[in-house]
């Protein structure tokens, strides 16, 4: 009984937890590209909706991957041909890979691997961040390490909407449709 009505509380306050951040100024994170461009988020991209996937693990990083395609083709080159026509969007898209300050010695290698295994078209868009990461996570409510995190800003650097998980087309829908209804 005591399980079932914790269950019942835990299902009515995560909407809460999840629209709770929209509204929110997205925290400033200094990062480099892998083309080695350094950016300020939001501050670089404000005047343009931007989305910002957010990963700090190992396996939050391979459900991030499922999103690359997708994502680059809906917002940054959709295929020119197409039965069904395709909105265009004037959007910002990055990836962030949030890593320890412990990691900043290793920083280079572990940049050198990602530029390897990771298609160039995406390399403007990836940024790695190494610093402390206690405080993206409380700010961000970044929960499970194991969940890549999307955040939509809108043109001022406010989140008008967030997800959580693996790539599914209902998700991208409802981030085209933040971007939309803006």
């Amino acid at each position: 009984m005591r399980i079932q009505l914790k269950l019942i509380v835990l299902s009515l306050l995560l909407p809460i937890s999840i629209f709770a951040q929209n509204g929110k100024k997205f925290p400033s994170i200094e990062g480099e590209t892998l083309k080695d461009k350094k950016v300020v988020l939001p501050q670089d991209t404000k005047g343009k909706f931007t989305l910002i996937a957010v990963a700090y693990s190992k396996k939050s990083d391979d459900l991030l991957k499922g999103w690359y395609s997708p994502m680059y083709r809906t917002f940054v080159e959709p295929p020119e041909v197409a039965f069904i026509p395709t909105d265009d969007y004037d959007v910002n898209m990055y990836f962030v890979a949030l890593l320890k300050g412990i990691y900043k010695v290793a920083d280079n290698k572990i940049a050198s691997k990602m530029k390897s295994g990771i298609d160039s078209k995406f390399h403007k868009n990836m940024v790695i961040y190494t610093g402390k990461i206690n405080e993206y996570k409380k700010e961000l409510n970044l929960g499970q390490k194991d969940l890549p995190y999307f955040f939509v800003l809108d043109k001022n650097g406010n989140i008008v909407y967030h997800t959580e998980g693996a790539y599914s087309d209902k998700k991208l829908y409802e981030i085209q449709s933040a971007i939309e209804t803006e």
